[in-house]
């Protein structure tokens, strides 16, 4: 008589809850590693040599890093620290977004008109906040909505361009008149 087979034994990762062998294809396999090499070492033999070369490369960046000053200036050193660069997966660079507002005015059918608002959430606005006290004002419909770049702005109904700077400084000061710009003719236009 055959004998019946024993359940297989499955290791699953503790980040991502795929089998330890398939984390190499899961959402975020940097994640995983350090869990990989603590408690499946034998199935990624190619991390711990990676680790253990990442450790000396870390103690000798740490070494030339670091240098004998005579004391002479009162913080020990004349070099700035240089603030670290937020790199995305890659290697790309992740770059700052600058903090302005945008208004664009879009013409929708041949009297109805949209003006459109971007960056007001870069200065700390909440976005909802912001299109209620708009649409009170103008006593129009004004609404967050995903843009073509998938960020939030704001849009309101009919044409009120003429007026918003005015409302914007008075309404939140954190947001300089400077830091304001129109979209005519597709050029980007300082409002001041």
């Amino acid at each position: 008589m055959a004998e019946k087979p024993q359940p297989v034994q499955v290791l699953y990762c503790g980040v991502c809850g795929l089998p330890a062998e398939y984390c190499e294809f899961g959402p975020d396999f940097e994640k995983c590693k350090p869990w990989l090499i603590q408690h499946a070492p034998n199935l990624y033999p190619d991390l711990i040599k990676e680790s253990n070369l990442k450790e000396v490369d870390g103690v000798s960046d740490q070494l030339q890093s670091s240098s004998i000053t005579d004391g002479s200036g009162p913080s020990g050193s004349s070099v700035p620290k240089q603030e670290p660069v937020k790199r995305l997966p890659g290697g790309k660079i992740k770059k700052k977004e600058k903090q302005e507002v945008i208004i664009e005015k879009v013409t929708r059918n041949k009297r109805k008109s949209i003006t459109t608002i971007k960056g007001l959430d870069l200065f700390g606005i909440k976005l909802s906040d912001a299109s209620k006290k708009l649409g009170k004002k103008f006593a129009t419909g004004a609404s967050v909505v995903k843009g073509p770049t998938e960020k939030d702005q704001i849009d309101v109904q009919g044409d009120i361009a003429y007026d918003i700077v005015e409302f914007i400084t008075d309404t939140w000061p954190d947001v300089p008149e400077t830091a304001i710009y129109f979209i005519e003719d597709g050029k980007k236009v300082p409002a001041v």
